[in-house]
């Protein structure tokens, strides 16, 4: 079976956080063809309002879902699927989407001290999707919830090359480690794709040793799960298309973009389309 007869995967998110999801998924799929979707035009996602977030994500799916048709689709964004999972699932019941969830539950399993962290987006911490996998599988433990409103920019800015303070990146750290009764703060969880870009940064400047929790590989083998292995193929040859809804990456994007074996594709409708969702969404904020 050649790659041309399998279908691509689709991977999603606000940004580049999804190349850490992405690098995963490539292990476990090597037979498979992928497509990187970053909506770059409405990144960050964290301070959009929920209804104007849903109305955009929902019509960008129905746009990529036509042009590409892939076989499944991977939600490499906490704040998008924890908002607009179960819409997509509705909007299209066809399509199989593997969500980005944060990984409250395997924390709880393998925290010793009962202190978890979640270091998340401020869209995140407050969804509802997130307390009620902190009452379904975590009321044993004491669960802090961290939203940052800077950390996905200055992890974007950072796997661009580009320099930050450790100072700044403390100060955002900083309110995920807790110390009660004797016990300390054992591990943190990694509720934005972006996050594990800047886990060694993290590692450095943590007051005290944590477990970074990152959730890309478990998101990559629940994919690896609902797609089907042939018995045989070719290997793949050439690099993967990287779609950004802005139109336009900088260089240093692009150049990123080619370390991760993908080439910034001419998207100039969607961009295009993405240009007028934006905009809509901001008048009728106003």
């Amino acid at each position: 079976m050649t790659a041309s007869e399998l279908k691509p995967i689709l991977v999603f998110d606000s940004g580049i956080g999804g190349l850490t999801v992405l690098r995963e998924a490539r292990v476990l799929m090597p037979e498979r063809h992928f497509i990187y979707v970053a909506d770059d035009a409405g990144f960050p996602y964290g301070g959009w309002e929920e209804a104007a977030l849903k109305e955009r994500v929902i019509a960008l799916f129905g746009r990529l879902l036509s042009e590409h048709d892939p076989e499944i689709c991977v939600i490499a964004c906490n704040t998008a699927f924890t908002l607009v999972g179960a819409d997509l699932r509705a909007a299209f019941p066809h399509m199989t989407f593997v969500g980005t969830v944060p990984a409250i539950k395997p924390a709880a399993e393998r925290t010793r001290s009962g202190l978890v962290s979640v270091l998340a987006t401020p869209g995140t911490v407050k969804r509802a999707y997130t307390r009620d996998l902190i009452q379904s599988f975590a009321t044993q433990c004491h669960v802090r919830l961290v939203g940052s409103e800077s950390l996905a920019k200055m992890a974007e800015a950072y796997i661009r090359g580009e320099k930050l303070d450790d100072e700044t990146v403390l100060a955002e750290i900083a309110p995920c480690f807790v110390e009660m009764d004797g016990r300390k703060t054992d591990i943190v969880v990694l509720a934005c794709t972006h996050y594990p870009f800047m886990a060694n940064v993290f590692r450095r400047l943590a007051p005290w040793p944590v477990d970074w929790l990152d959730p890309a590989e478990a998101i990559a083998r629940r994919a690896r799960s609902l797609v089907p292995l042939p018995n045989g193929f070719e290997p793949l040859n050439g690099q993967d298309p990287a779609i950004f809804t802005s139109g336009k990456p900088d260089f240093a994007t692009r150049r990123l973009m080619q370390g991760f074996g993908l080439t910034v594709a001419a998207n100039t409708n969607a961009a295009n389309e993405q240009r007028r969702l934006t905009r809509s969404a901001r008048e009728d904020r106003q």
